[in-house]
């Protein structure tokens, strides 16, 4: 598919974007549009390196072949443990043997095995260098300081908790400014342990999803930066914090205490996700059985779903979704800014390929890549409370206002793979 006004439309939808941020900022004299410039740029850099280059897009798309494997170990795991509720052979005859797995028994304990990978590869110096490259890179070409860039680049493979912790020693000495950056950014990405849980669920509708969100939440971190600074500009002659001259504050004193703790941090993850589905999946029932009692509109009954469509289609419109898949785009982003994003790609999945065309189910993967929602303010204000307690007065204060970068810089990257010709992705 050529270059069209699908594409185009999307610039406006970058230019809408950061318009909003603008009208929110603090000081808008001082804000750098050099570092918007070098953001964006650095986005689309990003993305046609990692796929317009065929052996590059090959090496990403390829990563679903080891998440397969993860899988199948998994799977051995959870038969062992749960028996046939686990994946094993069941003792009776299946009726229905179209039902898809059990998410909490096959899909959720995923969860537990990609963070004890992640502690023990953190152990290993491995994920620990890889990070280190990504803060280098956000350093030199988003002006940076370095604890910052190094808080900015976890992101990418940790939560939004665990990030700022690497830079515990740091916390009191960030500006305003970083401060809002690191919690910007927190909301606009995911964990690579809910990444890969995403990609699971995406994997019958999208090829290659593993790659695309961690594409997505790479490319979330230039785009929550530009955003959190155009909002919350770094004071003329505020000195920012320098390059980190200590070894990052998160310590795992052998493999096996890696593995220990990777096995506690996922069972609690594991568990958090699935109450929180629980209870997301009831209330929406809730709220549409209570909306159900209006009189229909167009012939169709109002249920939350229509809501956010409503609300959010101008925008998904703006990022180059097209106008006839532009509700059920902004009612997947609603979802998720109300509730959570597992939620929302579990939507987006039970859709199918009859729900969003090919082009417009990567914007809406790419829009849907963070952990912004109303339920995360809670969490990222009580992580970030906990690291110390000279400023708890101000990371209370910039904790809800940081959810708003953080969605937009989640659109922000659903608005760059939208202005990106779908032969780029391989469609």
């Amino acid at each position: 598919m050529a270059w069209g006004w699908d594409n185009g439309r999307a610039i406006l939808g970058v230019i809408a974007i950061f318009g909003i941020a603008f009208a929110l900022s603090e000081r808008k004299k001082l804000v750098r549009w050099d570092i918007v410039g070098g953001a964006i740029g650095l986005q689309i850099a990003l993305l046609l390196l990692l796929f317009a280059v065929p052996a590059i897009r090959g090496a990403i798309f390829s990563l679903n072949g080891v998440v397969a494997a993860l899988q199948q170990a998994t799977r051995e795991g959870t038969t062992f443990v749960f028996g046939f509720i686990g994946g094993g052979v069941p003792p009776f005859e299946v009726a229905n043997p179209n039902v898809g797995p059990s998410f909490a028994f096959q899909i959720l304990p995923f969860v537990m095995v990609i963070s004890t990978l992640s502690a023990i590869l953190w152990h290993w110096r491995i994920l620990e260098w890889i990070i280190r490259g990504f803060a280098l890179l956000f350093e030199r070409a988003l002006a940076l300081g370095g604890a910052t860039s190094l808080g900015v680049a976890a992101n990418i493979f940790m939560g939004m908790i665990e990030a700022p912790v690497l830079i515990r020693p740091y916390i009191d000495k960030l500006t305003r400014s970083e401060l809002f950056v690191l919690m910007t950014v927190g909301f606009a990405t995911v964990a690579g342990s809910v990444l890969v849980l995403l990609a699971t669920i995406l994997q019958p509708i999208i090829e290659g999803a593993v790659g695309h969100l961690l594409v997505a939440s790479i490319l979330a971190c230039p785009g929550g930066v530009a955003l959190a600074k155009v909002m919350i500009p770094e004071e003329a002659g505020v000195e920012t914090t320098g390059r980190l001259r200590e070894a990052p504050a998160v310590v795992y004193y052998s493999t096996m205490d890696a593995l220990a703790k990777g096995v506690q941090d996922g069972l609690r993850l594991l568990l958090a996700i699935g109450g929180m589905l629980l209870v997301t999946i009831a209330l929406v029932a809730l709220v549409n059985s209570a909306l159900g009692a209006l009189p229909d509109i167009a012939g169709a009954p109002i249920t939350l779903q229509r809501v956010f469509g409503l609300i959010f289609s101008p925008l998904m419109w703006l990022m180059g979704v097209p106008w006839a898949e532009a509700q059920t785009a902004g009612a997947l982003m609603g979802l998720k800014t109300a509730f959570n994003e597992v939620y929302a790609y579990l939507e987006l999945a039970k859709l199918g390929e009859n729900g969003l065309s090919d082009r417009s189910q990567i914007i809406v993967m790419y829009a849907l890549c963070g952990f912004a929602n109303l339920g995360s303010i809670g969490i990222i204000t009580a992580g970030f409370t906990a690291l110390t307690e000279t400023r708890r007065e101000e990371m209370l204060h910039l904790a809800p206002r940081a959810l708003i970068p953080g969605t937009l810089a989640t659109c922000l990257t659903g608005a760059i793979a939208g202005l990106m010709p779908a032969s780029v992705f391989g469609l």
